[in-house]
């Protein structure tokens, strides 16, 4: 059952890898986004503890942890984007199952037989493969140190999210304080820009008012640009608690699956969402396959086929 809870999480991370996309092409602020998405989580899973009378014991409180990580490794990986190589960093993401493993047998003692290693390493590699890139090289590693950030971070948050099935914690009070966490630091991050939004705005309405027109004309069109995407603070949060859905889902399959599974076995197979969100670019955005990526499709399914026969 670890296998098929796996996969139920890679295919909603998958869902919201999707979003993630879709989003990531509209003019909206990223923290705002990301704010909504873990209120939504919260709402539902303390809605879920109430529900099923969930005893909120100390070991819930590994979810904050969660919270902290899964913030910080969302904000390492943007910045990663945003100032280095999207290539390089993307296959840095991918790779947090590798440490999990390792952690994993470090501090539980768990070990991997011959055949789930190879299932992994044919998974991992089948990974690395959609996420090639051929322009990577030692001379062009901008944002190296981001995705390297994202990477230990993704990773000690799966790493925490097994400690806490170790520690007996319930699934909905664990999430409830990995969401509630993380929502408050994406909303203190939003209402920090916020503040700095409105601060640049009133230096730019002070230049405007002793007359400095170039600057006037400058905000105003500014002003209608935003007005005509559509794209307000209030419907940029509601996106973000819909994108939410996917995510707590995702995250009640991946807990579950640590639950009944080696932590390295089901970090691996969840880290094939990827796959999920490439199926959507070549469907939708009609986006064709490289070589790499077929390649890496192919091993990667190869490698859940042998999961399947001998992940026991």
């Amino acid at each position: 059952m670890w296998l098929t809870y796996s996969v139920l999480a890679a295919v909603s991370f998958g869902l919201r890898g999707i979003l993630y996309h879709y989003t990531s092409q509209k003019p909206l602020n990223r923290n705002l986004l990301l704010f909504g998405t873990f209120t939504m989580g919260a709402i539902i899973s303390i809605a879920c503890a109430l529900v099923y009378s969930s005893h909120w014991t100390a070991g819930a409180l590994v979810g904050i942890q969660m919270g902290v990580f899964s913030f910080g490794a969302n904000a390492s990986m943007f910045k990663g984007f945003a100032v280095g190589k999207a290539s390089l960093v993307a296959i840095l993401t991918a790779l947090p199952s590798v440490v999990v493993v390792l952690a994993a047998f470090a501090l539980w003692n768990e070990r991997l037989h011959a055949m789930q290693l190879i299932a992994f390493a044919i998974i991992v590699g089948g990974i690395l493969l959609v996420r090639y890139s051929n322009d990577i090289s030692l001379r062009n590693l901008q944002g190296a140190q981001w995705g390297l950030l994202a990477m230990l971070l993704f990773a000690a948050n799966d790493l925490s999210g097994k400690w806490s099935t170790i520690l007996e914690a319930e699934l909905f009070p664990t999430l409830s304080y990995m969401f509630l966490t993380g929502a408050s630091c994406f909303g203190i991050w939003w209402l920090r820009d916020r503040q700095r939004e409105r601060a640049k705005l009133r230096q730019e309405r002070v230049a405007a008012a002793v007359g400095r027109k170039a600057e006037a004309v400058a905000v105003i069109a500014a002003t209608n640009e935003n007005k005509d995407t559509g794209w307000s603070p209030k419907r940029t949060f509601l996106v973000g608690l819909a994108v939410g859905i996917t995510n707590v889902v995702g995250m009640m399959f991946i807990v579950t699956a640590f639950d009944i599974g080696k932590a390295g076995l089901v970090s691996a197979v969840t880290a094939l969402n990827v796959l999920i969100v490439l199926l959507y670019t070549r469907l939708v955005v009609k986006e064709v396959f490289s070589r790499p990526e077929l390649a890496g499709i192919m091993l990667a399914f190869a490698g859940i086929v042998l999961m399947r026969l001998f992940g026991a």
